[in-house]
């Protein structure tokens, strides 16, 4: 399942003592019909003196079967949410954003392998439209994994008939 959704990014310059760092956030996601389904650039959508908003169209949340578990725990958490991965733009190229939105995903899994591997993640409050696609598409599609008891092993027989056979091995010629 694909839905369509665009991002709001927002840019701005915090003050760390006499030094200035920019910070990036995730705001909101958009999801509809409304939303424009075509990647695009980034559209300034509001400035002032301490931040700029940008709106990303063209992304999309997409789910997969394998996916549903995390999904069904995202939904039960306290807050859903969508993770918005980033990458960070080549310094050489001209655009006035620094920071581009690639992936929106509702794996809680997916947003930590990012996290993992240190791309830019930000969390926001999954909108009420893509909490019930998201659960109806869980509820067709997640079959639990059937837990199996583990057959218990025995440690010390596995120890003991290894260490005869290491003695076994040392036969003198």
């Amino acid at each position: 399942m694909r839905i369509p959704v665009s991002v709001l990014l927002e840019r701005r310059l915090a003050r760390v003592g006499p030094w200035s760092q920019v910070q990036w956030e995730a705001v909101a996601v958009v999801a509809g019909e409304e939303v424009v389904s075509e990647r695009g650039a980034a559209t300034l959508v509001h400035e002032d003196d301490e931040c700029r908003r940008y709106l990303w169209p063209g992304l999309v949340v997409e789910l997969f079967p394998d996916g549903c578990e995390s999904y069904w725990y995202n939904l039960l958490s306290e807050r859903p949410s969508l993770f918005v991965v980033c990458f960070e733009r080549d310094e050489d190229d001209e655009e006035e954003t620094e920071l581009v939105p690639a992936i929106v995903t509702a794996s809680q899994d997916e947003a930590n392998a990012h996290l993992e591997s240190d791309d830019p993640v930000y969390s926001v409050p999954m909108p009420e439209k893509i909490v019930e696609w998201v659960e109806r598409y869980v509820v067709e599609n997640y079959e639990p994994e059937v837990k199996k008891k583990r057959k218990r092993r025995d440690w010390a027989k596995e120890s003991e008939s290894a260490g005869r056979e290491r003695k076994g091995s040392r036969r003198l010629h």
